[in-house]
């Protein structure tokens, strides 16, 4: 028996089915196993295999094709050598198919696998003016209460934020947002050695700033590419980026298609800057509409679209929590979002959202876990 992964070489047929299903298999993270050279009783026991974990499965002759779920694969994957003893090489085979489709993010000294789970990436507003808790944390002593309920709740990043971006904000200087911030990131660390942290920044010298400080991640709405300075500030540090699409730039008249090229070429001009692929996540910026565009309605075309982004292998974040969609269409106000905020989540993480940017961490971890079981569910039997 022989064991391929042909899903690429679906994107080299040139008939509208071969064509279709690549698109499909890319957008909902499945993939097609062919197995060949199969005896009569190797292809009755793989296909129920494949079956129980639900996959799709069409035999021809001694060849056998299925599409399979990401989870399905690493199910198969570790079950194989107990299912089909005495042929290591096949489970080698199997080893490389399912490596090949991590997802990892290096962010400074960490590794975030996001492949099976997403991460829960803590909000932490030091802020007077922050759409939700903006002034609620002003006092060392808040902060770092707050800071301690987030880890103990199962945050796997705090983001420390000096200015909002919020719609009609008003800038502060560097000075003043490095004064809101790197004392803050001190402390934390000081009392939270094993946190990982990051910062919501736009400017050049708040990052060099926070990254002198210790930071891991550095998220730009502006995707960093607005400034030289960042581009070499990022090349010559090892944190992670987070490059967000600013849709208040942009005129959208193809949505979806135009956000995929805009992350294409800053992909592209980020590692043409000399940094790794392996340290950029994108996020595609719900919440910062073009101020014309009414009723939310590109936060929705972007809720709907998640899966659209997962052929660039980027972890991709999730940030709606108790945003004013839910205000606009729900008329909730902003203390009573978390319900919508989780459901919002629950179906971008379905659809390959993997950085799930939260106000509200217990409930968010219990989600994800939750998330996570409930795809494991197959009945190997």
């Amino acid at each position: 028996m022989k064991i391929q992964d042909t899903t690429h070489q679906l994107s080299q047929a040139s008939d509208f089915a071969s064509t279709a299903l690549f698109q499909l298999a890319q957008d909902q993270e499945r993939i097609v196993l062919t197995a060949s050279e199969l005896t009569e009783g190797q292809q009755t026991a793989l296909s129920q295999r494949l079956r129980q974990l639900d996959g799709i499965v069409q035999s021809a002759g001694q060849q056998l094709t299925a599409l399979v779920t990401l989870p399905g694969l690493r199910l198969l994957t570790e079950h194989w050598s107990t299912w089909f003893p005495n042929d290591p090489q096949l489970q080698a085979t199997l080893d490389a198919i399912l490596a090949s489709y991590t997802l990892d993010w290096q962010a400074g000294a960490h590794t975030f696998h996001l492949r099976d789970q997403p991460m829960v990436y803590g909000i932490m507003n030091i802020t007077p003016d922050s759409f939700y808790d903006g002034g609620r944390y002003q006092t060392m002593d808040a902060v770092l209460a707050h800071v301690e309920d987030m880890l103990t709740a199962g945050a796997d990043v705090i983001e420390v934020n000096g200015q909002t971006t919020r719609p009609g904000y008003t800038e502060i200087t560097p000075e003043l947002e490095i004064e809101r911030t790197v004392p803050y990131i001190d402390a934390i660390m000081k009392r939270f050695p094993e946190a990982v942290l990051a910062i919501d920044t736009y400017k050049v010298p708040v990052m060099q700033a926070a990254i002198d400080a210790g930071v891991s991640i550095i998220n730009d709405v502006n995707s960093f590419t607005d400034d030289p300075a960042k581009l070499a500030l990022m090349a010559k540090s090892n944190v992670g980026l987070l490059t967000m699409l600013n849709g208040r730039q942009f005129d959208f008249k193809v949505m979806t298609p135009e956000m995929h090229q805009f992350f294409e070429d800053n992909l592209n001009a980020l590692t043409a800057a000399g940094i790794d692929r392996n340290r950029i996540a994108i996020d595609q910026g719900l919440g910062y509409a073009d101020t014309k565009v009414k009723n939310d309605d590109q936060d929705y075309v972007i809720m709907n679209n998640v899966g659209k982004f997962n052929d660039l292998n980027r972890p991709m974040m999730v940030a709606v929590s108790r945003k004013g969609y839910m205000g606009t269409l729900l008329n909730i106000p902003k203390d009573q979002r978390l319900p919508m905020t989780l459901v919002s989540e629950t179906a971008m993480i379905l659809n390959g959202g993997r950085i799930i940017r939260v106000h509200d961490v217990k409930e968010t971890r219990q989600m994800v876990t939750l998330l996570k079981r409930i795809g494991e569910g197959y009945w190997l039997v």
